[in-house]
């Protein structure tokens, strides 16, 4: 069993180049960053985490750009994290709403290191917006508006309160996400998002939903082409709940588990005589 702290890859949020002049930061130049909570959440969990960078093109004056096959084999897992919508037309939908376009750039971006990692084995966490696009990825859809389009739902995105909204969790019995959560009897989570999985992409199975309207909250990845690739997402933010409330489910198991798959296949294979 490998001794060292294994390396985990985490998706770049981004931030465009404004040519508005209306961002008052880095003087409207593109970003990538991460949110400090989910670099500690992996840090707490004995794991070394680095972003992920988009990739520029030769086009655009960059003539040596290292594939993502290469970026991803200085990692042992990938976390794809929290933000911005998904756009409508990666799942064959126009926007019900221009501010519901969703960020396409972002998406090709993310969706191409999912599929990258599981076809080389790489364990995928997807964390709220991750889980989305894990989901896509695979084929399923969104609810482009919770409220909208699902009757008698929950506001599961209240932007006044934001990460201190919460609902209870239902756990599908018998699965996975029942195993990992067998010690804590919590059932409580945050809810900071307005959209959700509608139909579910291949080879994935639900582990939990809001048991007031069924939005599925947890999912996992039981087949992947025949292959053992190993993928689970989670429409909250674990990261958010640490430390925060005691009434919360633990954050840790989640993470825990991830990092277990992670160094699962970071063992030394067997020979064979």
């Amino acid at each position: 069993m490998p001794t060292h702290a294994p390396v985990i890859g985490v998706s770049s949020c981004l931030m465009h180049a404004d040519t508005t002049n209306r961002k008052n930061i880095f003087n409207g130049k593109p970003l990538l960053y991460a949110e400090q909570s989910m670099m500690h959440y992996l840090l707490g969990a004995g794991a070394i985490p680095f972003l992920i960078p988009t990739r520029p093109t030769a086009s655009a004056g960059y003539p040596k750009v290292p594939s993502v096959q290469d970026i991803l084999g200085q990692v042992q897992g990938v976390v794809i994290v929290g933000g911005v919508d998904m756009s409508p037309g990666n799942y064959g939908e126009a926007p019900l709403k221009p501010e519901w376009s969703g960020d396409p750039i972002r998406d090709a971006y993310e969706m191409e290191l999912i599929r990258t990692a599981l076809g080389m084995d790489k364990p995928v966490l997807g964390i709220c917006r991750g889980y989305q696009v894990l989901n896509v990825t695979l084929g399923g859809s969104l609810y482009q508006d919770i409220n909208t389009q699902v009757k008698g739902s929950l506001v599961h995105r209240d932007a006044t309160i934001y990460d201190q909204n919460f609902h209870d969790l239902e756990i599908v019995p018998g699965s996975d996400f029942e195993r990992l959560y067998r010690a804590d009897k919590r059932r409580r989570i945050n809810s900071v998002h307005h959209q959700a999985i509608k139909d579910l992409g291949q080879g994935l199975v639900v582990e939990a939903r809001c048991p007031v309207d069924g939005i599925i909250e947890a999912v996992r990845l039981e087949h992947f082409g025949g292959a053992g690739a190993w993928a689970r997402g989670v429409q909250w933010h674990p990261e958010f709940m640490v430390g925060f409330d005691e009434s919360l489910m633990s954050p840790w198991p989640i993470v825990e588990d991830f990092l277990q798959a992670v160094n699962d296949r970071r063992k030394p294979k067997a020979s064979t005589p």
